[in-house]
């Protein structure tokens, strides 16, 4: 692993902790050289996940371009980077596990929804305006009703 100060190639790992879902190691290292400690991240190589687009094109499922919308999702509303990191890596996990062919972009979209109604309900109208490409405040109220129902549906149930 090269250091991020120096470049050079040896380290020592000072401390190692599993990820709460186990699919991520994260160790601690101290450069050999220079003394920089810096955090390095192991996983599994698995195949990558496909999602196939409304276009019918196929890609990589891309992390960081999900974590990308997450943050803008969330901006402003004190949700920690590591909470959009685990939620990111839940969601690739369910649908590593649940699709063996190329996971719809509908289906990834909805997995975030569910999990953003969850976590935090301004940052899931946010992301549903973009991901629903909303046209004008109808459909905007729309989901805005249909989050209500869902949000007293979840409280009856509770109660």
């Amino acid at each position: 692993m090269l250091c991020p100060n120096c470049g050079h190639t040896e380290s020592k790992v000072i401390d190692s902790r599993s990820a709460k879902d186990g699919s991520t190691i994260k160790r601690r290292r101290e450069c050999l050289s220079c003394g920089t400690r810096f955090t390095t991240f192991e996983r599994r190589e698995d195949l990558p996940v496909m999602v196939q687009k409304r276009s019918g094109r196929i890609e990589p499922f891309d992390r960081s371009k999900l974590l990308r919308s997450l943050v803008t999702a969330t901006v402003k509303r004190n949700i920690p980077l590591a909470t959009l990191q685990e939620l990111v890596d839940t969601i690739e996990n369910d649908i590593r596990y649940k699709y063996r062919d190329p996971v719809p972009s509908q289906e990834l979209g909805n997995e975030v929804l569910i999990r953003l109604a969850k976590l935090d309900k301004v940052a899931y109208i946010r992301f549903a305006s973009v991901y629903k490409d909303f046209q004008n405040l109808d459909e905007f109220n729309a989901e805005l009703q249909n989050l209500s129902a869902s949000d007293s549906s979840t409280e009856d149930i509770e109660s």
